[in-house]
């Protein structure tokens, strides 16, 4: 449950009235009223509603396709700049949930009231949660029309969808302003546009000197039901407008700003935790790198000492290492590279006892490819001798090139490993 304290500004002065409810609409202290400071005082930690003067603020009902926020918002201007004679610039637009028919329901206020307002509420030191217009406070009821008189102000709503203030009018005329001073008795709606039924709210005094007009107001209307305020009508405005009914007018530009210092205050102690752990792995981290680095360049001033003993003539920079060695291995016989050389040789070998009319002349080999120049009675026989290199399968041999000489075939084979 929660509790608000309901504070009603007055339309002349800095006097307010103000009294304690809950969000279920029961009351919890008496009216009290004094200034905005003394109010100040008393609020502790309950959440602030403040009514501002419902004279101040246009409140209408309008349909506008567009879901609520920002962009719903900048529509509102543009679909009710008609209703309004200031400047649309000077105005401030906001908006409630929108009601059973879909209509939404509209508060339009001078933003020179709303800045009077807050500027009266901040230097009293008071935060309000939610600013609402007072007429909000009469209840819509479904199919009855609602009259509130405080003063020479004077609260109406149809139970659907029109509602408006005025001064200085009797009920009567109230009503007729509303188009609704005639009963129809025909109506089956249940809409309090047609219906008849009126309740009205005011105090002993007003109930008296309006007797004529209820008198009156009965002979033309189905039912009339006059309620006596003997509190005053802020206790009726706050219950209803604490329960959740009005159009808050701290939206847009006077709407609250998210308050993430609050937000991550329970978080604070566990947030600095995880920052120092996270700093904490940072530095142990470059501590490890710093580390590694020293220790990679003493490897590597020891590497170059030991690979230029064995390659004294070796004076270039060192960029590969694996290769360096490697190279090292090759020219001492230890290469821990395939052996190519004695298994070609071989297959060569096997192949040239099956082709006895063929001569070797000269092989080389170098960097796992041996090259071969031998002289042969006939091209055939070169071609055999490379085919059955090639019958291994795990070298592949290629004539490179073949010449006639005198009555011989001076020819080339090129002996690699298979997929090299």
């Amino acid at each position: 449950m929660t509790n608000f304290v309901v504070i009603r500004l007055s339309a002349t002065d800095r006097a307010v009235q103000w009294i304690f409810v809950d969000d279920k609409g029961t009351r919890q202290s008496r009216l009290a009223s004094g200034s905005i400071e003394q109010v100040a005082r008393e609020i502790g930690d309950r959440a602030v509603i403040v009514l501002v003067p419902a004279i101040d603020v246009l409140t209408t009902s309008v349909h506008i396709p567009i879901r609520g926020g920002a962009k719903m918002r900048a529509a509102l201007p543009f679909a009710l700049e008609e209703n309004v004679a200031d400047d649309v610039e000077n105005l401030h637009f906001a908006a409630g949930a929108p009601r059973e028919n879909g209509r939404l329901p509209v508060a339009i206020v001078a933003r020179q009231k709303m800045d009077e307002w807050l500027s009266c509420l901040s230097e009293a030191g008071i935060q309000a949660d939610r600013i609402v217009p007072e007429n909000y406070g009469l209840a819509r009821i479904p199919g009855t029309m609602s009259v509130l008189i405080d003063g020479d102000c004077s609260m109406f709503n149809d139970g659907a969808d029109t509602e408006f203030v005025m001064q200085g009018v009797k009920p009567g005329e109230l009503l007729a302003t509303a188009g609704q001073d005639r009963a129809n008795e025909d109506d089956t709606t249940g809409d309090g546009a047609s219906s008849g039924h009126l309740v009205a709210f005011c105090d002993t005094e007003q109930e008296e000197s309006l007797s004529q007009d209820w008198a009156a107001l009965r002979d033309d209307l189905h039912s009339v039901d006059v309620n006596i305020l003997p509190d005053g009508v802020l206790p009726k405005l706050a219950v209803t407008i604490a329960s959740g009914n009005g159009v808050n007018l701290l939206q847009g530009r006077y709407g609250p700003t998210a308050d993430y210092a609050a937000y991550f205050a329970p978080w604070k102690i566990a947030s600095v935790l995880l920052l120092g752990f996270v700093l904490a792995l940072m530095v142990a981290r470059s501590v490890d790198y710093y580390r590694l680095g020293e220790e990679e360049a003493v490897l590597k001033a020891q590497f170059a000492e030991e690979y230029r003993y064995h390659s004294p003539g070796e004076t270039g920079e060192i960029l590969d290492p694996l290769r360096a060695v490697e190279s090292i291995r090759r020219s001492m016989g230890t290469s821990t590279s395939p052996q190519i050389f004695l298994p070609s040789l071989r297959e060569l070998g096997l192949a040239l006892a099956a082709n006895s009319a063929a001569e070797i002349e000269l092989i080389s080999y170098q960097a796992g490819v041996m090259d071969v120049r031998l002289t042969t009675p006939d091209v055939a026989t070169l071609v055999n001798i490379q085919k059955a290199v090639s019958a291994s399968g795990r070298f592949q041999a290629a004539i490179r090139s073949t010449d006639q000489v005198a009555d011989k075939i001076d020819g080339r084979i090129r002996i690699r490993e298979s997929g090299s």
